[in-house]
């Protein structure tokens, strides 16, 4: 029995309503319950066991306090971000803070930077783009890890402007 077999037996179980069914061969045992609590039991090879939901679990919503800190903390990182230039990321590749692994970083955080000037490198397809920033100001905080993939419009750099 293979694995296409197998989520198609789970499908068929899963919409006629049975509690519970079992399946034995030679080769390997399956076990497929279709209870109300979702849990997962792995045995040792052979035997396969699955169980499945009779119907969605319902996650219980938070306290009303922890609701609170949630969302004073997006609005208090807004607020210290809203201050900044975002510097982003024009394609998709990976990003490189330095021109060569032996090289200096085109910028730190604490460097001045004016329009023209290169912040970093995306690779692209083998190439590599360098990314000039369009914008005056000091570098506050670079948001991607080096040599770390990047998507469109991805932020890459806050900027406090001059």
């Amino acid at each position: 029995m293979d694995l296409k077999e197998i989520q198609n037996l789970i499908k068929f179980v899963s919409k006629s309503g049975v509690s519970e069914v079992k399946l034995e061969t030679e080769d390997f045992k399956i076990v497929i319950k279709n209870t109300p609590d979702i849990q997962v039991t792995s045995v040792p090879h052979p035997e396969v066991h699955a169980v499945l939901p009779a119907h969605a679990a319902q996650v219980p919503a938070p306290a009303p306090a922890a609701q609170e800190q949630i969302a004073k903390k997006p609005e208090k990182k807004e607020a210290d971000e809203s201050k900044y230039i975002t510097i982003k990321a024009p394609i998709i590749g990976t990003f490189y803070r330095r021109p060569a692994p032996d090289k200096p970083p085109y910028v730190e955080v604490g460097d001045t930077v004016k329009p023209g000037d290169v912040v970093c490198i995306i690779e692209a397809m083998k190439l590599f783009n360098e990314i000039e920033s369009e914008v005056s100001g000091k570098i506050v905080k670079v948001l991607v890890e080096d040599a770390t993939p990047v998507e469109f419009d991805q932020p890459l750099f806050l900027v406090e402007p001059l």
